[in-house]
């Protein structure tokens, strides 16, 4: 398959594929449309195996490159390429979203079509997202990747829909605004679009500062860090399963992808200079939102500021690096950090998505999403309560799972820099801990609660298959993260050569 162009195949082939069941309609070819859907997003994930085939680990090099002319006046391409930083999040897109397919195979009754046809083209602007090596082109996929998701919360969310869509888009849209002119910026001075040219850029202090914020902005956001992350909250309760799913499991790690891409080789003088602000906000996301988390009554709550505080590891990992740096140059913890970094991002978009998914199984049933109207659930779902315990587990950073290998790795890295640092990343296990298990006790264990919950049903054969593989994949990255870290070390260490030389 060297020949074909892989990733143009994988981002226009689902939306090809929404637009094909947009057509087919919610009346009589419903159940086609769904299979199509099916049939479409199975079909990407199975062409995006080559990807992981044929990628050579020992390059940094971007491979799989596509090149054309796009906008010839100000010297934009259609330009495409993968390297170990985004191939694993392109394959990520690619697993889950057959599955979110699966999810609401019988739960959405609303308008079918509409709905598997938004994550169909969802999940091509994700993949673009990934792939795009031209500055304007990120920034279309960057974008337009709101429209779908704003339609999937509006119309199959909750009650307060309304509400969670707009300030969603609000707070993505505003600071995406600010990294477009930070782009067009460095646009006058490169004179192209082209990212790999926006890397070598001589750019002084004040200018990189200036870039630095405008990322900020944007991917802070998305990520999200604390204080912007109060959208989130909303959105993952007002989302159906499969939004919230997507959300958690893709488009927050979109907010650690473009500080790894553009902010840290960009502007490695700023990162280096503001690194103080960076892992302050993200000690916070870990310690302080882990609290929030412990006070939540709604599951889907809860699970989201975990989310926030699992990302918090993300950017730990990233910007601890130049404490490193400084305090032991010498050590390899720079590295470990940043492959931590990397390592979250794929396991927590294993075990968030699986998360929502279990409270998806039991919403469907009981139509409620709070704690208290559970208990006992073992009792009457064993088969769902074993994998509902291994995905909490997984989440409070259980050894063997992939919950532990990146916080460990990030653990282990922020040693290097400070025992402090490290002493309050490491706080998350027992905080994580915490907050999952208490509601694990509470929703799983003890006495049946209540009819309701004694009238409740195992989970089916689809449901057990979507858990099952989730369940396969968090123990098979905690048992031998080898493959992943493998196809992404060359390219970290790469980028840790390149920010550690000043552009002064």
């Amino acid at each position: 398959m060297s020949g074909l162009p892989l990733l143009s195949i994988l981002i226009w082939l689902p939306i090809a594929g929404g637009v094909a069941v947009l057509a087919l309609g919610s009346g009589d070819r419903s159940a086609a449309g769904k299979q199509v859907a099916l049939g479409v997003s199975v079909l990407t994930f199975a062409l995006s195996i080559p990807l992981y085939t044929g990628f050579d680990i020992a390059t940094a090099q971007m491979q799989f490159v596509e090149q054309a002319p796009w906008i010839t006046r100000f010297n934009a391409q259609y330009y495409l390429g993968l390297d170990g930083i985004s191939l694993p999040l392109v394959l990520l897109t690619t697993f889950l979203t057959p599955l979110v397919v699966l999810a609401g195979w019988e739960v959405i009754q609303t308008k079918p079509a509409q709905y598997f046809a938004a994550f169909l083209i969802l999940e091509g602007l994700m993949i673009g997202v990934f792939s795009a090596l031209d500055a304007l082109l990120f920034y279309v996929f960057w974008e337009a990747m709101l429209v779908p998701m704003f339609i999937i919360i509006g119309i199959w969310g909750g009650e307060r829909r309304i509400y969670a869509t707009v300030k969603f888009f609000l707070y993505t849209f505003l600071g995406s605004v600010f990294m477009l002119v930070a782009l067009i910026y460095m646009y006058t001075q490169a004179g192209s679009y082209a990212i790999q040219d926006f890397h070598g850029l001589p750019l002084g202090m004040d200018a990189q500062i200036g870039i630095f914020l405008a990322f900020l902005l944007a991917f802070a956001v998305k990520v999200p860090m604390w204080p912007v992350h109060t959208w989130l909250p909303d959105a993952h309760v007002e989302a159906p399963t499969g939004g919230s799913v997507i959300l958690a499991a893709v488009l927050l790690k979109m907010g650690g992808y473009g500080f790894v891409r553009f902010s840290l080789p960009i502007t490695p003088d700023a990162s280096h200079s503001l690194d103080w602000l960076m892992i302050g906000l993200s000690l916070i996301a870990i310690v302080y939102i882990a609290f929030v988390a412990l006070a939540q009554k709604d599951m889907k709550k809860l699970i989201a500021y975990s989310s926030i505080t699992h990302m918090g590891f993300v950017t730990l990992g990233f910007f601890v690096v130049f404490a490193i740096a400084t305090n032991a140059p010498e050590s390899s913890g720079a590295q470990l950090a940043v492959q931590g970094g990397m390592v979250q991002m794929i396991s927590h978009g294993l075990i968030s998505g699986a998360l929502f998914l279990c409270v998806g199984v039991m919403y469907d049933r009981l139509h409620s999403r709070e704690i208290d109207d559970y208990g006992g659930v073992v009792n009457t779902m064993p088969t769902f309560a074993a994998l509902m315990v291994l995905f909490a587990l997984a989440n409070a950073g259980l050894p063997g799972t992939s919950g532990f290998v990146g916080e460990f790795l990030v653990i282990v890295g922020s040693f290097h820099a400070s025992f402090w640092l490290a002493f309050f990343a490491a706080t998350t296990l027992v905080l994580g801990a915490a907050y999952t298990l208490w509601m694990v006790k509470r929703v799983i264990f003890g006495d049946v609660a209540n009819e309701r919950v004694a009238s409740l049903e195992d989970v089916n054969s689809r449901e057990f298959f979507i858990l099952g593989v989730l369940a396969v994949s968090v123990l098979f990255v905690g048992l031998w993260p080898a493959p992943l870290i493998d196809l992404m070390e060359v390219t970290l260490a790469n980028l840790l050569e390149h920010v550690s030389q000043s552009k002064l």
